[in-house]
């Protein structure tokens, strides 16, 4: 081994592959919806508790902050649902070469495109 040759690890100056950058933002979005669940399941306690509540709860929802929060959490969400399946797809051995690889990112950041867009006509 040449121990001569440059390290570089400063992460900001690499170039990630595609799939990397799939792979990384799946982690992340499962970290925000562990706050984001939090809040829907807040959201659904508040609805359930009395009818008071509940009109309190669609005012809330009517702000375009927090309309804005609930697409943020259903992107999270419709994404990591598409990466996550990409990824069992994975384990069953299908696009798993380099080029494989590569096109099931591209597939599944084009699929939560779309249901994000949706996902916030629906909301909004």
């Amino acid at each position: 081994m040449n121990k001569n040759r440059p390290v570089n690890l400063d992460i900001s100056t690499m170039r990630l592959p595609i799939t990397a950058l799939v792979s990384i933002t799946h982690r992340v979005t499962g970290v925000v919806l562990l706050a984001g669940i939090l809040g829907l399941i807040w959201m659904l306690d508040l609805s359930l508790a009395s009818e008071e509540s509940f009109n309190q709860l669609k005012d809330c929802l009517a702000q375009p902050f927090v309309k804005i929060a609930l697409i943020a959490v259903l992107a999270a969400l419709a994404y990591h649902l598409v990466a996550g399946v990409r990824h069992l797809i994975m384990d069953l051995g299908i696009g798993e070469s380099k080029e494989g690889g590569k096109l099931g990112a591209k597939i599944a950041v084009a699929l939560s495109v779309v249901l994000i867009v949706l996902m916030g006509i629906w909301v909004w």
